[in-house]
């Protein structure tokens, strides 16, 4: 079999061939899960502080999971909005993980959070052209941005220790 790294721990052809696929995969799978329909109601959950403006949700209070636990009902509810919280820090994390061992200039904190912001900006937005042109019952987030890029900053965090620990 060959291999997907050289000595120097870069992508070799075929491992640069293995990574586009991934990423390709990855994206298509993002494209689903962050634009397809959501249920309307989640029985037992009502999540604080929503913003409706016609079809358009939106959640502009920054840290909301915190700032908003006080109207949250059961601990059901609670487990949910946090549990969106952790899911959303890796919902980025497998493209960026992609993206970083095939762009080199992403292998540094400020570039790869900026570009998980970007990319998280990019899904939040689309996700209100979306609902204005089908319901689909999604919410633009202020926390999925910071949640999200942390997200990115989690995979360059995961590449170094890689590097560190396989770098001849």
């Amino acid at each position: 079999m060959r291999k997907l790294f050289d000595e120097e721990l870069e992508l070799t052809s075929l491992g640069r061939k293995v990574a586009i696929t991934l990423v390709g995969i990855y994206i298509l799978a993002l494209c689903f899960l962050c634009f397809s329909p959501q249920p309307f109601k989640i029985d037992g959950v009502e999540t604080p502080n929503i913003i409706y403006y016609g079809r358009l949700r939106l959640l502009l209070v920054p840290f909301n999971s915190l700032i908003g636990i006080g109207q949250l009902d059961s601990a059901f509810e609670a487990f949910w909005v946090f549990a969106q919280n952790v899911t959303n820090m890796f919902l980025v994390f497998p493209l960026m993980f992609g993206l970083i061992w095939l762009f080199p200039k992403l292998r540094h904190w400020k570039r790869a959070w900026l570009f998980a912001f970007g990319v998280s900006l990019v899904i939040e937005t689309t996700q209100l052209l979306v609902d204005l042109l089908y319901n689909a019952n999604r919410v633009f987030e202020i926390d999925d941005l910071w949640t999200n890029s942390l997200g990115g900053l989690l995979a360059l965090g995961l590449y170094t220790v890689i590097y560190k620990k396989y770098h001849k």
